[in-house]
């Protein structure tokens, strides 16, 4: 059985300095998607911020119903519940924050170069590393919300891929064992607690700028 550091919600909420993003962080070992179960604790009074990653997702979505394959232990799958101040179907500007925060993200992290597909998918070498899925929904008698789902490979090696993925998907270790400029050594895993802390800063710091109340 492969084995992996599992990620802390007190660690992380430790080592975060958030205003809004992270303000409340939950693990979960599995769930059907991590966007299912920030529903599932989303209340007319709940503060936007709460972050929950899971483990494994066994029904994770992308766009157009696709499904999101989430190996155990292997990326970062979280999901964040915001109140943001745009009109309810204005999602598309939220998918494009979200997936240019990561590859912003990515690239300052590691020194590799990655691209967006406008407005959900973030890329390496031609190659898929992320996705983002943002789901929005009206709240009686309060300010609708907006789901952020964010998936991305991190330590996958091409075995962890169905066949049907490894030509079309890539994580960020494959991305790094191919880059002279990687700032890990060949087959060494990425630091998943390390990479969400900047990621979860990157995009509070962010959506401050472009979205709080």
């Amino acid at each position: 059985m492969t084995t992996f550091d599992g990620l802390s919600a007190d660690k992380l909420r430790a080592d975060l300095d958030s205003a809004i993003i992270g303000r409340d962080i939950v693990v979960v070992d599995e769930t059907t998607s991590t966007n299912d179960s920030v529903l599932e604790r989303a209340s007319p009074t709940t503060k936007e911020g709460l972050v929950v990653f899971a483990e494994r997702q066994t029904a994770g979505r992308g766009q157009r119903n696709n499904s999101w394959e989430s190996a155990t232990g292997k990326g970062l799958w979280f999901s964040i519940l915001l109140r943001p101040t745009i009109d309810i179907g204005a999602s598309p500007q939220l998918a494009e924050w979200a997936a240019r925060t990561v590859a912003d993200t990515i690239s300052k992290e590691f020194a590799v170069q990655t691209t967006v597909n406008l407005p959900n998918d973030v890329v390496i070498a031609g190659k898929k590393v992320a996705g983002v899925l943002v789901e929005m929904r009206a709240q009686k008698s309060a300010p609708h919300i907006a789901i952020v789902g964010i998936g991305v490979n991190v330590n996958h090696r091409v075995e962890d891929f169905s066949e049907e993925l490894s030509a079309r998907a890539i994580s960020l270790a494959m991305a790094l064992d191919r880059s002279a400029k990687g700032r890990i050594r060949r087959g060494e895993e990425v630091d998943r607690h390390r990479f969400a802390i900047a990621l979860l800063r990157n995009l509070d710091r962010s959506y401050r700028e472009a979205f709080a109340r």
